[in-house]
């Protein structure tokens, strides 16, 4: 798509806006409720664009896709009347007599830029907010999940005029032409480096961003945790979408003392989930291209590798794998893996591992599996993430009355449920004076009144 098309598209969006149809809750709701409608007609067409993509089974691509977009929706349905409406608040007594009020109000035309891991969930997700809040948008999905990117233009069209919402198909020079433009808000789901540049963008117009990015989610066990339960929720978090999840557990910390006992769980796991033939499974999925195969090709190190290690480059598969002795300075540690490698390193104290994780960039996730409260309590309330779970992985997503967001260097912005209403609302603060009453207090001359009030004050 040329320059020339993204600006006319823009124009289209704000001419749009400025009709005040999106203002009315009535047409946001008929529209989400086609989009509810569309997504169930397409479902298997989702799915199987999906297992293209990335080879996720249609369970997972329900599962972890579809299922949490039409959840999004039918949360979104329930509150957004209420969510819209003007909310009274209290006024402080030197406006007396008023009314004030908070006015929830759309930003206007916003952009969203969402990743190839999950590549539905991650575009419909934001969309429906933005929609739902009353913006217009425009959605570039990635240019690394074609198969999906290319139903999702399909679907919205056959939901949206383009006015209101479009999909932009491209690589590095539609993201380029469309971080040009002004735009009211900036929606971005990937990587550190990538959102760095949507932000230095974004900041020679003002636009205010969300960045929704990563980062290396520790991953604790402790002796004291239940190692059997923790292997298979760790096995599951680690290994779904083939370890291609912002928030799947980047690297373990397992207390020494059971590090050979919670290994021999974790193994028989990979073997009940995947079989002995991981590469021949199904319902495994693949690395989304050469090149993100290549990278995680680099970061392993065979000679450390205890578990899995095979690898297929014809089909972009690499088994479920765990690198133990893994030490801080080794590449592995160095970037996100974002694939299906586990690397462990164990501790003897927990504060060990507090420093270790507090001395680094703040993670999106962190997981720990304890059944001590007081670990419990310093992770929740000492330690700095963007969410997490205590005794399990990645399902804090999953609930929309709490927000998901990254802090620091794994982003900014939290959405989700309601979260994502306001996310792409602006709360204009209101206050309606009476006319029957005026309070001379405030106008000049001071004098007149200075003394009398500070005798009041001082009495």
């Amino acid at each position: 798509m040329t320059d020339k098309e993204i600006i006319q598209i823009i124009e289209n969006q704000r001419t749009f806006f400025r009709t005040r149809r999106t203002f009315d809750v009535s047409y946001r709701i008929e529209m989400l409720k086609k989009l509810q409608r569309a997504i169930r007609l397409h479902e298997k067409e989702i799915c199987e664009a999906l297992r293209q993509d990335v080879g996720k089974s249609a369970y997972e691509g329900y599962m972890c896709e579809v299922g949490m977009a039409l959840g999004e929706l039918r949360y979104m349905l329930r509150h957004i009347r209420r969510w819209a409406r003007p909310h009274r608040v209290s006024t402080h007594l030197g406006n007396f007599p008023s009314r004030s009020k908070v006015v929830e109000e759309p930003f206007g035309t916003v952009l969203i830029m969402s990743p190839w891991n999950y590549p539905f969930l991650l575009s419909l997700d934001p969309l429906i907010g933005a929609v739902a809040a009353g913006n217009t948008v425009i959605l570039k999905p990635s240019n690394y999940s074609p198969a999906t990117t290319g139903l999702l233009k399909r679907l919205i069209s056959e939901v949206f005029p383009p006015e209101h919402v479009a999909v932009v198909n491209g690589g590095r020079d539609e993201n380029r032409a469309l971080l040009e433009q002004k735009f009211d808000y900036i929606f971005f789901t990937g990587s550190v480096a990538v959102g760095k540049m949507v932000m230095e963008k974004a900041s020679r117009h003002l636009c205010p961003v969300t960045l929704e990015l990563g980062g290396k989610s520790p991953c604790i066990v402790d002796h004291t945790a239940n190692l059997k339960l923790a292997a298979k929720r760790i096995c599951f978090g680690k290994y779904v979408n083939c370890g291609q999840t912002c928030i799947a557990p980047d690297y373990l910390m397992i207390e020494e003392s059971v590090k050979e006992e919670f290994l021999g769980y974790y193994r028989q796991c990979i073997l009940d989930m995947f079989g002995t033939q991981p590469l021949q499974n199904p319902d495994y999925g693949k690395i989304v291209n050469q090149k993100h195969f290549n990278r995680l090709k680099g970061l392993i190190d065979s000679s450390r590798i205890i578990m899995g290690g095979q690898m297929n480059e014809s089909t972009l598969q690499i088994a479920p794998s765990v690198m133990d002795n893994v030490s801080p300075d080794d590449a592995i540690m160095k970037e996100e893996i974002f694939g299906p490698v586990l690397p462990v390193m164990t501790f003897r104290k927990i504060d060990e591992v507090v420093d270790f994780v507090t001395s680094r960039p703040k993670p999106l996730a962190c997981y720990v599996f304890t059944n001590d409260r007081e670990i419990e309590k310093t992770f929740t309330r000492y330690v700095s993430f963007g969410g997490g779970c205590i005794n399990d992985t990645i399902n804090h997503i999953c609930t929309e009355s709490m927000g998901f967001g990254g802090v620091g260097e794994s982003g900014m912005g939290s959405y989700h449920g309601r979260l994502t209403f306001q996310t792409f609302s602006h709360r204009k603060s209101m206050i309606s004076k009476s006319q029957l009453i005026d309070i001379p207090l405030r106008y000049q001359p001071y004098k007149k009144y200075y003394d009398r009030i500070v005798h009041l004050i001082m009495k």
